[in-house]
């Protein structure tokens, strides 16, 4: 079996033997404690969850904290706390692998599953950089730091060892900590991707040291083979299993069970192939499967599938985060109690807080050696943006789960037993002092750099907002009046219990008034710009939603829109331009327009390429004339609305031409394409109206499933049999041929 300590030996030490026997003997210890333990966590992590819900205490904070004081209580009070202690040295004695196996999986695939897969192309380049010559930088600087200055005779393959380990940030708490804090889409997509990648490959460059640490050889030919193979290997398995994945859930016809499932046990079984029977990273396994089924296999999922996936696998990183926490605080004040003599040690502490200023010098050598080219790839980077670059590095339990597997490996003649207790000590400390001193002043950080705070249109657009909840509100008020249950209510008492209407102050003012057509603030038309597209791309999800265009068509257009969010400040509207390659008549089509080859023929023939080209034209229609409706309704006849709505109709005009081409030249494919649409409307409807029926009682359990079985196998049939166009029979082909007319 292969793990992060496959170089090493099995070892526990005496000491360690010593104390187990003894607990075990003392104690009436249950496997179902282990249980109670995990219960009792989830209790207090929901309960911090709530209680400190809209302070600056990052969530993440507070559940290391309360898994220091559980195993300070159990460790430090010779076991008081009963079944929850048994239950905490359970957890504790858990083979680090098995850690690793359990939780890493599941919050890695939720984290690359959820990435934006255009953000991550534009970024791609910078995070190689962070995660590849970056890693490299971070480990080599503290390890050379810690040879040069740390009194422990350490070489430099145990001090290098150490270094790798300090440098893998763990993306399990940096993306907790940023989908807590809100920050920006393009800093969260760079930062996300970087700890993801940083921790496939440090956990490499730390197998690779300890290989090396435990008598393994050191020559160039093998570090190269064994870096090669278990970067490229990773990627190659994870591309295996999600192109695997990808083609299982195109046979899976509206069942979220079957689809969720999938997606759970394909992230599993990919990081055991990888791990074990590979012998490769199975960190960048789950993480490039991730990132594969968010750009293949994310349209997958409709309508209410979408939100069951999002929903659970939200869940599932909740649970796990909340478990991970707790338990990297259990392991901390374990590693502190049953290291007395170095924790008593007044320079053991100094040499502590002297390693965490060199894990964070590290980092800045590291975003310093590299700005030059992470300014330049992808969405470029800022001085502000390097800032939270530099100081986002936070460790967590992966950086804990290679220190526990160092201390196992070690009581030997390669690692000695104060060697592996001060690994545990040191990388308990720096996850402590970055979790709480990183994590708990980011978000003061980013509101130093003003990084945090909303622009001038986005605040205009806020108020603009509010006034319109108001009269939302004044209308719903109005619409009960002839209600005769509701009509007594009085709206002065109504208003007044809701605060959030209560502060308007002054008359309601569109946001983008006093703009004059030749004096257009940039920022202005640009924030327009965006809520425009997103409008579109919401359009087109919804359209995905009721079938009226295909899985493939639907991701065409979400790129095209997402292309076009790059370009929204230098450009207008220009979301058609990435279609067009999609839309346009064959090469050949006036070859097959000449009067021997026969129509109905050649409308077989170039059927299928137009089918596609008007799903893209109409879709594109259709989205862009719900996005005018609703920017109009919204903002009214404001100038800049107007600019960009008149953008949009420029855009239309090629698709508007496109259509009607076909509609003169092939006009049976437009009639194929409108009878499957309307077909799958229909039987949406249907749906609909079974599912009416129900609520209201008039339809019982077995009628409903009845009903919704046959409707269901129709709209299977629909979509694995489409209508198609008819190939033209002998008869038609030689009367409507001028050559064989003859005959």
């Amino acid at each position: 079996m292969t793990s992060v300590t496959d170089a090493a030996l099995p070892y526990t030490s005496p000491e360690k033997l010593g104390s187990s026997s003894s607990y075990s003997a003392a104690s009436d210890s249950s496997p179902v404690d282990a249980v109670i333990f995990a219960g009792v966590s989830l209790v207090l992590g929901t309960a911090c969850r709530q209680l400190f819900n809209g302070t600056r205490v990052p969530y993440t904070v507070v559940l290391l904290v309360i898994g220091i004081v559980l195993g300070s209580l159990e460790y430090g009070s010779n076991h008081s706390l009963g079944k929850i202690g048994n239950g905490i040295r359970i957890w504790n004695d858990i083979n680090p692998d098995l850690l690793l196996a359990v939780f890493l999986p599941a919050l890695l695939f939720e984290s690359s599953f959820s990435m934006d897969v255009h953000q991550i192309k534009r970024c791609l380049g910078q995070m190689v950089l962070l995660a590849g010559p970056g890693v490299l930088i971070s480990t080599f600087w503290i390890g050379s730091l810690l040879k040069l200055t740390f009194p422990y005779n350490w070489d430099w393959k145990t001090s290098l060892l150490l270094g790798a380990l300090l440098g893998a940030t763990d993306p399990v708490a940096v993306v907790a900590l940023l989908k807590e804090l809100g920050a920006s889409k393009k800093m969260t997509t760079i930062i996300d991707g970087e700890s993801l990648m940083n921790d496939g490959v440090s956990v490499v460059v730390f197998q690779l040291f300890l290989k090396m640490v435990m008598g393994g050889t050191s020559d160039w030919s093998f570090i190269i083979k064994f870096l090669a193979q278990n970067s490229f290997g990773a990627v190659g398995i994870g591309v295996a299993f999600g192109i695997a994945s990808v083609i299982w859930l195109r046979f899976v016809f509206n069942d979220i069970v079957v689809q969720i499932t999938v997606t759970l046990s394909i992230s599993y079984f990919a990081y055991y192939t990888a791990q074990v029977w590979a012998g490769v990273s199975g960190i960048l396994t789950v993480m490039t499967l991730g990132m594969l089924f968010a750009a293949f296999a994310r349209t997958a999922f409709k309508g209410d599938s979408h939100q069951s996936l999002h929903h659970f696998w939200e869940m599932v990183a909740y649970l796990a985060n909340t478990l991970v926490f707790i338990l990297s605080g259990v392991i901390i004040a374990e590693g502190d109690f049953s290291s007395r003599k170095i924790s008593y040690e007044g320079a053991s502490w100094g040499f502590l807080f002297l390693l965490y200023l060199y894990v964070q010098l590290s980092r800045c050598v590291m975003v310093g050696v590299l700005y030059p080219l992470l300014r330049r790839f992808g969405y470029g980077l800022d001085w502000k943006e390097s800032i939270i670059l530099t100081w986002s590095g936070l460790r967590g339990a992966v950086s804990l789960s290679l220190a526990l597997s160092v201390k196992q490996s070690s009581g030997n003649s390669y690692i000695s037993s104060e060697t592996g207790t001060r690994f545990l000590f040191f990388t308990g400390g720096i996850v402590f002092l970055t979790l709480v001193v990183n994590g708990s002043t980011t978000q003061l950080l980013l509101h130093l750099l003003r990084m945090d705070t909303l622009t001038a249109t986005k605040k205009r657009i806020l108020e603009y907002t509010k006034f319109e909840m108001m009269n939302t509100a004044f209308k719903a008020f109005e619409n009960l009046g002839d209600d005769e249950e509701l009509e007594s209510a009085d709206w002065h008492t109504v208003i007044g219990h809701i605060p959030s209407l209560k502060n308007l102050q002054g008359e309601q003012v569109n946001p983008h008034d006093g703009c004059e057509a030749g004096n257009i603030d940039l920022t202005n038309i640009m924030d327009i710009r965006i809520r425009f597209l997103n409008g579109v791309q919401a359009a087109y999800w919804e359209m995905l939603d009721d079938r009226r265009i295909t899985q493939g068509t639907a991701n065409v257009l979400m790129q095209s829109v997402d292309e076009a969010l790059d370009l929204v400040s230098t450009e207008s509207l220009c979301d058609w331009r990435s279609l067009k390659p999609c839309v346009h008549f064959p090469k050949y089509y006036k070859f097959l327009q000449s009067r021997i080859i026969p129509r109905k023929l050649v409308s077989y023939l170039i059927v299928e390429r137009l089918e596609s080209a008007c799903y893209v034209s109409s879709a594109f229609l259709r989205a862009h004339r719900i996005a005018r409706q609703q920017l109009h309704g919204f903002l009214g006849n404001s100038d800049i609305a107007s600019i960009v709505i008149n953008e949009s109709e420029v855009e239309g005009e090629e698709a508007k031409q496109f259509l009607e081409d076909v509609r003169d030249s092939f006009p049976q494919v437009l009639s194929v394409l409108k009878t499957r649409q309307v077909t799958h409307y229909v039987l949406d409807h249907l749906n609909g109206y079974i599912k009416n029926l129900e609520k209201v009682g008039l339809l019982q359990g077995k009628e409903v499933s009845h009903l919704h079985d046959a409707v269901q196998s129709d709209l299977k049939k629909l979509l694995r049999n489409p209508p198609l166009l008819k190939l033209p029979n002998a008869n038609d082909l030689i009367t409507t041929n001028p050559l064989l007319r003859p005959l």
